[in-house]
């Protein structure tokens, strides 16, 4: 009887530490498949809420910019509401990226403007002046919805803005790289397109609507030309930086983006 009580209880001891090990195993496979391993896509924007997005140099999200209809939005009569007296631009602030391809989709207004960030530091004036841009403007509509009509003067719009120059244009590296016009694909206002951004520290991919149109070797000796040459020769830090946040611009413009995600390479 004492043996077979001890037996049982032998059997019962292995029985639990079984199932504690199964237990730990089955967490640990759950941790491994919870966090995304290189390669695998990481959403930035779940559709519903703005959870990891803020003001650039802020601990908020700026007034107008909301998650609506599956999108994150830049509502610009929101955005007047309130008195914010800080930078209205946004990162996605709970992480940084080196080498990645970062997809999202966005669409614009008639003569919308805007731009996406990476690499991006914060303590700085502004993103442009060390972050490169994807530019998103209305290439077509941009400088004449810009005139000088009566509207716009009594806005406060004094010159009249040239017509946009190849490295202003969508999907340009904003004042480095212009997009090739060749078989650029560019939907009209108010329609979705598709953005792809490509970073490696040999090989730098702009694509729009499954096109590539700008291609180049960051810090090369012919990108520290183009950078010394220009827009960016008094901007010591632009560009040096090899991880940092993504950003969306507000250029006082509507600005609907979805399906953002981002793979680690």
């Amino acid at each position: 009887m004492k043996k077979t009580t001890f037996a049982a209880l032998l059997s019962l001891v292995a029985l639990t530490i079984a199932c504690k090990t199964e237990k730990k195993q089955t967490i640990e496979e759950q941790s491994k498949t919870e966090q995304p391993s290189k390669g695998e896509w990481i959403t930035l924007f779940d559709g519903t809420t703005t959870k990891g997005w803020r003001a650039y140099n802020g601990k908020e999200l700026p007034p107008g910019w909301i998650a609506k209809d599956g999108e994150l939005q830049f509502d610009t009569e929101l955005g007047k509401e309130q008195d914010y007296t800080g930078g209205t631009d946004i990162i996605y602030g709970a992480e940084e990226f080196d080498n990645f391809e970062l997809y999202v989709e966005w669409k614009l207004p008639k003569g919308g403007n805007s731009g996406i960030f990476y690499h991006l530091k914060e303590g700085y004036d502004s993103p442009p002046e060390v972050s490169p841009e994807y530019q998103l403007i209305d290439d077509e509509n941009y400088a004449s919805i810009h005139d000088l009509t009566d509207y716009n003067l009594s806005l406060g719009y004094t010159d009249k803005p040239e017509e946009l120059k190849p490295l202003q244009q969508t999907a340009s590296d904003y004042a480095m790289h212009a997009a090739d016009p060749d078989g650029k694909i560019l939907h009209p206002v108010g329609e979705w397109n598709t953005t792809r951004i490509i970073f490696t520290p040999e090989q730098v991919e702009h694509w729009l609507n499954g096109k590539k149109v700008v291609s180049f070797v960051p810090w090369d000796e012919a990108w520290y030309e183009k950078k010394n040459s220009d827009k960016w020769k008094n901007s010591e830090d632009y560009g040096k930086f090899k991880t940092g946040y993504i950003g969306f611009q507000d250029h006082s413009s509507p600005i609907w983006f979805r399906n953002i995600k981002i793979k680690k390479l």
